[in-house]
Parts: structure tokens; sequence; C-alpha cells
């Protein structure tokens, strides 16, 4: 039977409404605050949560960024306006009070149409196994995800903010988005904001016309300008000054440029993809970046994992750089010696996929015999120390389980140090989606978890 969550404070409307449902055939609970239904249910497990707008102490929408649930906003009718902006929040929809009973139930049935839907396509995608993207290797759970969302979010226009460590290949993931997407035949523009000096990036972002400063001889045009109709990935987005924020907002609202030192505007149509290492929101904090451009920017987030949380993907990427290394510095083909494989599989790879290239460059030019040994890759390992706990340590390797078991093993084994939305982060996965596998798999979650 279908679950039904209404979230109202007016009593009269709570149980009219609930029992307007039940006649339909749904199960109904209810709640009289957003604070009554977090502590009372687990809100991922209805499929759709109705809310007023306006209840006591928090409002209706703080439910939207507990839960993947669908959730339909009530207000009145002279409420309209907020109830848009908790569309743009995430409710899937809006009725305005008083509403004929028809609306309703029509309404209700439709988001639970599409929602169905939408599961059902995205478990398929999920269950099917998905090929890695070109120019990007891996076969870990964390990455078989990236490459899923790397396809979903090359089909649209949207912006992506890619995040992870330096080093990881965040400009790849961005390349792989562009190669992917309608705009492939025309040239992806890359901006490095940290290599560009402060007092010049304006300028090579927007370009600026003939005399605007001291130097400017001469009419230029700007890189923003330069990938109208393709793709901009700037990356190390969070070096960018306050003043090219502000700048950079106005082309993400208004699809528009206007170059330093000229009073007109020109439209640009630009897919912008970026990327950082650094965290943005504690930037925003700190008020070192826009909190409105932070929102902008932030519509789809990617998240790399970093090297040592790959697995076995490491010795993959490592063979695959020493065969592009050796060809590329015209060597003979050389293989790793086992110690040296081991010493590959066992470090922590702070610098991460560029670290690892430099250390099989290395190698590859001193190479004297057809193999490589550990000493040549000059890897300390005991200065290598895991940043974090792996869920494998102590157990049978990686390559021995299937995504099934990888699943099971590491929520067993971390969900008494974790909450649910920090397991579903470190899987790469929504809570939703968390939920259902715990379902599937009949692993029930702890009644002690971390808040």
């Amino acid at each position: 039977m279908i679950q039904v969550l209404v979230v109202e404070d007016e009593v009269v409307i709570r149980n009219a409404l609930k029992r307007l449902l039940e006649r339909h055939k749904y199960q109904v609970s209810e709640a009289g605050t957003v604070t009554e239904s977090l502590e009372k249910y687990d809100l991922d497990k209805f499929d759709v949560i109705i809310s007023d707008l306006r209840l006591p102490g928090a409002p209706g929408t703080d439910i939207i960024k507990a839960t993947k649930t669908p959730v339909l906003i009530m207000t009145s009718y002279s409420s309209i306006r907020s109830a848009i902006d908790s569309m743009k929040m995430g409710a899937v929809d809006y009725i305005a009070k008083p509403f004929e009973h028809n609306e309703i139930i029509e309404t209700v049935a439709k988001i639970i149409r599409e929602h169905t839907k939408a599961e059902r396509e995205e478990k398929i995608e999920r269950e099917e196994p998905q090929p890695a993207v070109h120019g990007m290797i891996g076969s870990c759970p964390q990455m078989m995800e990236l490459f899923r969302r790397i396809r979903k979010v090359a089909q649209t226009n949207s912006t992506v903010l890619i995040n992870g460590e330096s080093g990881t290949g965040k400009e790849l993931v961005a390349r792989a988005i562009h190669n992917l997407s309608d705009r492939e035949n025309q040239e992806m523009i890359s901006v490095n904001c940290a290599a560009i000096p402060e007092n010049l990036i304006e300028s090579e972002l927007f370009g600026h016309e003939k005399g605007a400063f001291t130097g400017a001889t001469a009419t230029r045009t700007g890189l923003v300008e330069a990938a109208n109709r393709s793709t901009l990935f700037l990356d190390e987005i969070g070096e960018l000054p306050l003043e090219a924020q502000a700048r950079l907002l106005r082309v993400l609202q208004e699809n528009e440029i206007r170059k330093v030192g000229s009073v007109q505007s020109k439209k640009v149509d630009v897919r912008l993809v970026v990327a950082t290492h650094r965290d943005l929101k504690q930037l925003v904090v700190d008020s070192y970046f826009r909190e409105d451009l932070y929102y902008r920017i932030n519509v789809m987030a990617l998240l790399i994992p970093p090297l040592r949380e790959r697995g076995n993907d490491i010795l993959e990427v490592a063979d695959a750089i020493l065969r592009r290394t050796c060809i590329r510095l015209k060597a003979p083909m050389l293989n790793f010696s086992d110690s040296a494989s081991h010493a590959i599989a066992k470090y922590t790879w702070p610098g991460n996929v560029r670290e690892l290239e430099n250390a099989i460059e290395r190698a590859v030019v001193l190479a004297e015999k057809n193999k490589i040994g550990e000493e040549l890759l000059a890897i300390d390992l005991e200065s290598s120390t895991p940043t974090e706990t792996s869920a494998f340590d102590n157990s049978e390797p990686v390559e021995d389980l299937s995504l099934e078991d990888y699943f099971q093993r590491f929520v067993l084994e971390h969900q008494d140090s974790m909450n649910e939305t920090q397991l579903a982060r470190k899987l790469g996965i929504s809570r939703k989606c968390l939920w259902e596998r715990r379902q599937r798999f009949g692993i029930p979650r702890n009644k002690k978890q971390i808040a």
C-alpha cells in the first residue's frame, strides 16, 4: 500500500486530508510539525509527503532537505510566491488552500506515478553494468557511480561542480562531460583560476575594451565569450576574486557578459563546469566566496574519490600510466616487479594520480632492466599513513567482493560511526538508494547510529 505522510498543524485540516486519502486506499501517517515528523518517522520510507508551508517552529521546506521522498507543499493563495520558492528548493509541486478534493487526489497520484517511473529508470541504470567513461579508468563502486552520473549530467546544460582532492583528475571529468554532451564539436575552454594574476583575471575571463586600463592597447575577447556554444571549465574556482565572482554570477543569471571598460552587454550560450579541492561552504562562511554564486554553481555536484579509496583501481591506473609513459618517452615497454606493485597498492598517494604519474615517469627514466623495482618509485611507505580506516582492513581483498558484498560489508562495519547521510556519501549513492538497498539485503538501521 502506498504510504503518505501529512504534516499539518491545523488538526481539522489534517484529519480531513487523512480521511480523504484513506478513502482512496492510501496508508496515511500524520504529524503536526517538522520536528515531530523527523523524530517520529523515517521520512525516506514514504512514497510522498504532503506538508503545509507555514508550520510552528521550522517551515515545511525543511522537510525537503531531510529526505529524498517527493514533497508536495500546501499553501494559502496569498503565499503563492513562497510556494514557487519552495519548488526552487526541491518541492515537486504545490497546491493552494482551500483545494478541491479531486485536485489534491489527482496531484498526489501524478507525483507517485512520475516518481515511481523515475525510480525504476534509476534502478535499471544502477543495476546495468556501466563501462568506464572514455579517457578514465576505474571499476570500484565509487568510480562506477561517478561514470553513471557523468553520463547523466552530460545530457543536460546544468552547471556542474566537481569536488576532489588535488591530482584526482577533475579536468578529465570535465572533458568527459563535454565530450558526451551535444557541444562536443566545439572546443572546451579550460581556465585555472589560481594561475591567473588577480589583477588580470577579469580581463582574461570577460575581455576588455581598448583603453579600459593601462596597457589595454587593443580590444580583447574574454575566455567566457570564447566558450560561446561550448563548455567553459573553471578549475580551482575557490581562488576566484570576489569581483570576478560577481561578474560570473551575471553570466549564470542573465547569460550575458560585459567586457571591462564597456557599457554594452553581449549574450552568450556557455555550459559552465567548475572544480575545486577546497570546501566552498567554509569559504562562504569566511566571506571569501559569494553565497549566491555557490548555490548557482552547486546544481549538480560530482565527487571524485581519492586514489587511496579506490582499492585495486590503483594498480589498473598504474599499469595504464606506465604503458603511456613508455610510449611517450620512447622507452622499452616495462612492467612492475611484485614488490613495486605491492608498494603502489599500499602507499596512500596524497598527491593522487598526479603524484603516481610523476613517480612512474621518474622510474621509467631511471630503469635499466625490463622491470621497475620498488626502489625506483622512491615511495616512503613508513611515512604513508591512511587518512581514514578502510572498511576492508584485515579482510579479504576488494577484488574478491561483488558490489553487493561491498555494500553490505561497508554498511555493517561503518554504521556505528556514521549516520545515513555520511554512509550514502561515502558509497556515492543517495539516502533513498541506501534505504532501498538496506531493504533488499535485509540490513536494518542501527538504532544506536550517531545523529
